[in-house]
């Protein structure tokens, strides 16, 4: 057992050994590279997600079925489907029977798997905050002579906002962690670039490293701001119910 440890020591060192680091200290422009191309997809990802997710959210919250059933389709879909397989069916599927999809950048192709993918998380964390609002609020605004749509965007969803932001930061986070899926499609994201490093030299201890650390670095303070977020909405629930 002992002789089994000092071996596994052994191991370790030699994947963390200075010419290891070195090796990847000549390819700190891809993964850098590979960085600026994830936070880009991160950014467009969440755009589309947040226009989807909201969308859907009202089309759920909606008191006309067919609108309630549309949204039902997409959430349950894209939510009960695993995301790798929509993002590779985007890149190499579709353009099979819809062979125009080809001259969609791969980035591109990228985003809108992810982007379609998580607006179907946020499309529930909107409906959940739409439907926390006293439907009286909604009542008031129609009998105003404001349409539904006016109602929701000016009454509705500003007052619903407190609920929403800590699962919307929190998908954030999930979606910056998702968009490795991207190296399936070759889309030199910080994953991909991390797996070609590792691939050309066999460098996997200190390029999965730094890429966890990067990983890190974004995810954290989009996480740090949900748990502010929730803490502030109990907080506030707390001192309206005493």
């Amino acid at each position: 057992m002992f002789d089994g440890f000092i071996q596994w020591l052994g191991n370790l060192s030699l994947m963390f050994s200075s010419a290891k680091w070195a090796s990847l200290g000549d390819h700190l422009g891809l993964i850098f590279s590979g960085l600026g191309i994830t936070i880009v997809a991160s950014v467009l990802a969440l755009a589309l997600a947040l226009v989807l997710g909201i969308v859907f959210g009202v089309l759920s919250a909606s008191n006309w079925k067919p609108l309630r059933a549309v949204a039902r389709v997409y959430v349950e879909f894209f939510q009960n489907t695993p995301l790798m397989l929509q993002v590779v069916f985007l890149g190499f599927g579709l353009p099979i029977v819809w062979p125009q999809f080809n001259a969609v950048p791969v980035l591109m192709v990228g985003v809108i798997g992810v982007g379609i993918y998580h607006g179907a998380y946020i499309s529930e964390a909107v409906r959940a905050g739409i439907q926390s609002i006293s439907k009286g609020q909604l009542e008031a605004s129609l009998s105003q002579g404001m349409s539904y749509v006016q109602a929701m965007r000016h009454v509705v969803i500003p007052q619903a906002l407190t609920v929403v932001l800590p699962p919307l930061t929190n998908q954030a986070v999930n979606l910056i962690k998702n968009t490795s899926v991207l190296l399936y499609i070759g889309a030199f994201d910080l994953m991909y670039q991390a797996k070609s490093i590792q691939a050309a030299n066999y460098n996997p201890g200190p390029v999965y490293l730094v890429a966890m650390v990067l990983y890190f670095c974004l995810c954290y303070p989009l996480a740090f701001l949900a748990k502010r977020l929730e803490d502030r909405a109990e907080a506030a629930q707390g001192g309206g119910q005493a």
